[in-house]
């Protein structure tokens, strides 16, 4: 194991009204003035973490055969929840990563000290579960995608990605791993080349986006298709993994302290959030529309209208779009693939640890976090696991990211008072547009998922 732990020695306490500027290192942390850390990165570059990397994930196999499914079966008509979906994703992600910086704690640590013990459980159950269904899913989508590529048993892809995802988080340097994450965003931009391969109605997509066509909701299956978007969209497990992540970032940076103790850190933490949340969510939704449009333009238009796996959607775009299209879409599924399930795995480690009080944190060696550790490992092998389980994949794929919406909805309510209360949050706790957007983004999830209810029993 060559995991070293970071410098953990404690801040200094941090009065209000000095100056606290820290000399010039190295190691910049990105929240403190350019001026004082130096140029040696492009300021950006160093700004965007735990949101860039949670957007990114947030298009993983599933979420790609989710947008898919919808651009095959609705043409354009369901491109709006993209465009609806950006400031109420925007918000939650700012709510969860605020949950971290201010308290010191992931979100299952803070509903563990504030909240009902049957609340937390409830909660992490949920999670786990749902993680660990999207987590087989991804995996036997990878293992799809890459069998597209280079045919052969599709058992030993799903082993091998199974083992290259416990690996990075075993082996690697924290600070290596979240830069290895962040190259895995690249990924995404296959779609973008994919998108460039096809031909494009765009007064169509242009109509969709700002008018939507509404007789459409009546169609068989598009509450679900919606509720699916939704939750592949605004996922459970992104909430615990970017308020998970502000908390190793403050193991990383030794000067964070958290903003209850030391709001004087404040404004430069908040700044730095809301710029990491608005371009990492920007950019995942960029790509799901990416993915949905490409679909829509070529399946959808060729009457292919049954499409529910991410690799079904290359080998379908391959007569339609051309080989390159086919080649890169798959490419990229694989690529998300090994950016999504760590995170899936990781999210769900953290909120087991937090939950059970145990030393959580990849910053730390294995041999430190050994219950989190094997929390981690096990949910990514019973993920695995059910690739050999008589499931459908099709349908486990599609439905891990209707899971994931419905699982959502307690999930947010849950953070949304949490983040209100004065008592937890101090001068932090969430307020104006934020606080709107937060119930507005909870209300909407709610609503929708009790549509599609409705749907089922009429």
């Amino acid at each position: 194991m060559n995991k070293d732990r970071p410098d953990m020695a404690e801040p200094p306490f941090l009065p209000e009204g000095e100056d606290h500027t820290p000399p010039v290192q190295e190691d910049s942390d990105p929240e403190w003035p350019s001026s004082v850390v130096g140029p040696s990165r492009p300021r950006l570059f160093r700004v965007l973490g735990p949101g860039l990397v949670t957007g990114a994930s947030d298009d993983d196999p599933s979420g790609i055969a989710t947008y898919s499914q919808g651009g095959a079966q609705f043409g354009y008509g369901l491109a709006w929840s993209l465009v609806v979906t950006y400031p109420l994703m925007v918000a939650m992600q700012m709510i969860s990563a605020r949950l971290g910086r201010t308290t010191g704690h992931g979100l299952a640590g803070v509903l563990r000290l504030y909240c009902p013990s049957w609340l937390l459980s409830g909660v992490v159950m949920l999670l786990l579960v749902a993680n660990i269904v999207n987590l087989g899913a991804d995996l036997g989508a990878m293992a799809d995608a890459l069998d597209l590529l280079l045919p052969s048993a599709r058992v030993l892809y799903v082993l091998l990605f199974a083992a290259v995802a416990i690996s990075m988080q075993l082996f690697l340097q924290y600070t290596r791993y979240v830069a290895v994450l962040k190259w895995l965003t690249l990924a995404l931009f296959a779609y973008f080349a994919a998108l460039a391969c096809v031909r494009v109605d765009w007064w169509a997509l242009a109509r969709q986006l700002v008018w939507p066509d509404w007789k459409g909701t009546h169609a068989a299956g598009y509450w679900t298709a919606l509720v699916a978007i939704l939750g592949t969209t605004i996922s459970p497990y992104l909430f615990f993994w970017q308020a998970s992540e502000e908390v190793e970032d403050m193991h990383v940076y030794p000067r964070r302290v958290n903003l209850v103790d030391a709001p004087v850190q404040g404004k430069n933490a908040l700044r730095r959030i809301r710029v990491d949340t608005l371009v990492g969510m920007a950019f995942s939704n960029l790509v799901a529309l990416a993915i949905l449009v490409t679909t829509a333009a070529t399946l959808n238009v060729h009457g292919v209208t049954d499409i529910q796996t991410s690799a079904e959607a290359a080998e379908a775009l391959r007569p339609i779009a051309g080989r390159f299209a086919s080649l890169i879409f798959t490419l990229g599924v694989v690529g998300t693939g090994l950016l999504a399930v760590p995170v899936l795995a990781g999210s769900a480690a953290y909120a087991v640890g937090e939950a059970r009080q145990w030393p959580t944190g990849l910053e730390r060696r294995p041999k430190e976090a050994q219950a989190f550790y094997a929390t981690l490992v096990l949910a990514t092998l019973v993920g695995m696991i059910l690739n050999f389980a008589p499931i459908d994949p099709i349908k486990a794929l599609f439905w891990s990211a209707v899971l994931n919406g419905v699982v959502a909805v307690p999930v947010m309510v849950v953070m949304m008072i949490v983040a209100s209360r004065s008592d937890i949050m101090g001068q932090f706790v969430i307020r104006g547009p934020l606080k709107w957007l937060g119930w507005v983004a909870t209300v909407m999830m709610g609503g929708v998922v009790l549509a599609m209810l409705w749907s089922f029993g009429g």
